[in-house]
Order: structure tokens, then C-alpha cells, then sequence
């Protein structure tokens, strides 16, 4: 049987990346299906954790700021408001949570074979997604439960979710680079996720935020994503500050193209380093 040729030019790696990645897109499903299998491999309850996580995240905060803090939430039942801003982001923590450590943990792979290392942290952000659309179920018992129907604003969904997954994969891009160059990110990872949380509205709406904190407020790009989730779920309750929607959007686009562009640059080193 005759063998394919491969024939290597000098700058054909960059020539031919992005076709590779989809030369190499069996191996991509491979790396993603053995995370999701691992990921609760041996666990008491298995993929329950997906939804237990965010369900407890959501009850407590539904007790500490809806119940004695006593901050509004426009109408909505509190655990509708906090669990539709939960959704994106759980995933987006447990996107940067996976991707910053999947470099390190394929070292292995890395050190042997070729193959369009970039992969490796798009293959976690989709196991984050999958537990995302697991935990969805939780939101749609709870909008039964509380007889609430969202309105037309939902088919602007998967922009928004996209928006997230945009913002996922570029810092995951960063953090796994990082994490291979500054071992540090290990620890940097974890504290900017529980950080992150309190910085968000995830438990608040973005109402409550002081006129003059705005600008500081939308720096974080998750502003964007988490008050475009609860425009999309929630209607006019929710209403989206679309200059400050604005701010976050172009900062996601920054993340994801400069978190290419560095990961990128640093690939070729990641095998000697790792």
C-alpha cells in the first residue's frame, strides 16, 4: 500500500496550523471524550457533581443575598436570578480551571508526538461544556417550579453563550501557556476563580453597582456575558447597559486573540519546558 509523503518546509507550520487542527480533529474528540470520562471516573455520584455544584452555590446565595442581605432582584424569584448567571459562569471557571492544567497533565503527549497543541485546551473548555448543558436542566426544573416563561429574548442565547465560550477559551489559551512557562498558575488559578465570583453578579444583579464604579465594573468582561444571560432568560427585568456590554465584548475579543497569539508563540517551547 503506498505511504503519504510529508513533505516539511520551513514556516509550513504556520502555513498549514489551522488546517492540521482539523486534520487532527479525531484526536481532538479522543482528548475531550477521555476528560469527560475521567472527570468523574471513581466519584461516589458521578456526573451529579455537575449539577450539585452549582445548585448549592446557588442556594446559598440565594440565603445570603436575597434572604438577609435583602438585595432586589427585579421581580424574578432569587434563585431564578442567581442560577441564569451561575450557568455561564460555572462554565467559565471550569473552563479555566481544566484548560490552565491540560498542558501539564498531556506532558506525555506533548514530549512524543505532533500534533496542533491547541487541542489540548479546547478540549476542556468542551468538557466544561457539557457540564454546562447538564446544569441547564437544574434552571429549566427551577423556571417550572416558579411558573416562569421566558419571552421571545431567549433565541439571543447562543450569542451570548458563544460570548462566553469566546471568553473561556481565550483566558484558558493564556493560563495554560502561563501554567507551562510559571508553575505559580496553579495556585494564581484558583484565587482568581473564587475572586472572580464576588466580582460578578453572579449573586447581585448590575443595577446595584454605583453609577461612577460603572466603567471599573464592565472591565471585567463576565459583566457582559453573565447581564446578556439574564436579558436573554429573564426579559426586562434585566435590562443589558449595552455601552458597558460594549466594553466587555471588545475586551473578550482582546482576550481571545491575544491568548492565540501567545499561545502560539509559546508552543514550540512547550515541549522542552513541560
Amino acid at each position: 500500500m503506498e505511504q503519504p509523503e510529508i513533505i516539511i518546509k520551513p514556516g509550513m507550520g504556520a502555513l498549514h496550523y489551522w488546517r492540521d487542527i482539523w486534520r487532527y480533529r479525531e484526536l481532538f474528540f479522543f482528548l475531550a471524550w477521555r476528560d469527560i470520562l475521567v472527570r468523574y471516573k471513581q466519584t461516589a455520584i458521578g456526573i451529579a457533581w455537575s449539577v450539585l455544584r452549582p445548585l448549592l452555590t446557588m442556594v446559598v446565595f440565594t440565603i445570603v443575598f436575597g434572604k438577609l442581605a435583602k438585595l432586589p432582584s427585579n421581580g424574578v424569584p432569587y434563585p431564578i436570578m442567581v442560577y441564569a448567571a451561575m450557568l455561564p459562569w460555572q462554565f467559565f471557571a471550569n473552563s479555566l480551571t481544566e484548560s490552565s492544567n491540560s498542558l501539564i497533565d498531556n506532558s506525555n503527549l506533548l514530549t512524543k508526538v505532533y500534533f496542533p497543541r491547541l487541542i489540548v485546551p479546547a478540549g476542556s473548555v468542551i468538557v466544561s461544556m457539557v457540564d454546562f448543558l447538564i446544569s441547564a436542566v437544574i434552571l429549566v426544573g427551577l423556571m417550572v417550579w416558579y411558573r416562569f416563561v421566558p419571552d421571545m429574548r431567549i433565541l439571543f442565547l447562543p450569542a451570548f453563550f458563544m460570548m462566553a465560550f469566546m471568553a473561556s477559551f481565550g483566558a484558558g489559551l493564556w493560563l495554560s501557556a502561563l501554567n507551562v512557562q510559571y508553575r505559580d498558575f496553579r495556585y494564581v488559578v484558583p484565587f482568581l476563580v473564587q475572586f472572580g465570583l464576588y466580582i460578578s453578579p453572579v449573586g447581585f444583579s448590575s443595577a446595584i453597582v454605583p453609577e461612577q464604579w460603572r466603567f471599573l465594573y464592565f472591565l471585567n468582561p463576565m459583566v457582559g456575558v453573565i447581564d446578556g444571560f439574564r436579558w436573554a432568560l429573564l426579559g426586562d427585568a434585566f435590562p443589558v447597559n449595552w455601552p458597558g456590554f460594549a466594553l466587555s465584548f471588545v475586551l473578550v475579543v482582546l482576550i481571545l486573540a491575544g491568548g492565540v497569539f501567545y499561545f502560539r508563540r509559546m508552543e514550540r517551547s512547550f515541549a522542552d519546558v513541560v
